[in-house]
């Protein structure tokens, strides 16, 4: 039976600019970069959780054809398609205050929800990224 999720992946159109801010920005770790001939797997982590991990991909070979690597970064561009990260943390508006710090562009300010405190923002390539500070503690 499926016991974990482990690696998650989502496309950006340039990985040395999602290094910088996944890593630089958001305090990610570098948990794998490799040249792997057609592709680089570069793969991060939050500190002190390496056992969850999410891939940085740049749409291309070998996994999708260019004519199709093309299609995905137009609609990526366009904001049409993109991946969904939620995140956790202990205090909202202070982890929104850091990220602001550090040059986060966050066009919502922290809210409280129902099942807690968050707030939504975008990755340079248009992943939608969300933080929560929940209420009720999560279940695993």
């Amino acid at each position: 039976m499926i016991k974990a999720l482990t690696i998650s992946q989502i496309y950006v159109l340039d990985q040395d600019e999602a290094l910088d801010f996944y890593v630089g920005k958001l305090g990610f770790e570098v948990q794998t970069d490799m040249d792997f001939g057609p592709m680089r797997w570069l793969q991060i982590s939050l500190p002190g959780d390496p056992g969850r991990s999410i891939v940085l991909e740049k749409p291309g070979g070998p996994m999708m054809s260019e004519e199709t690597a093309a299609q995905v970064r137009e609609l990526l561009t366009k904001g049409a398609i993109g991946g969904h990260l939620f995140f956790q943390t202990d205090d909202a508006h202070k982890t929104h205050a850091e990220l602001k710090e550090r040059g986060v562009e966050l066009p919502e300010e922290p809210i409280t929800q129902p099942y807690g405190i968050d707030f939504g923002f975008r990755d340079p390539f248009g992943n939608h990224l969300r933080v929560a500070q929940m209420l009720v503690p999560a279940e695993s």
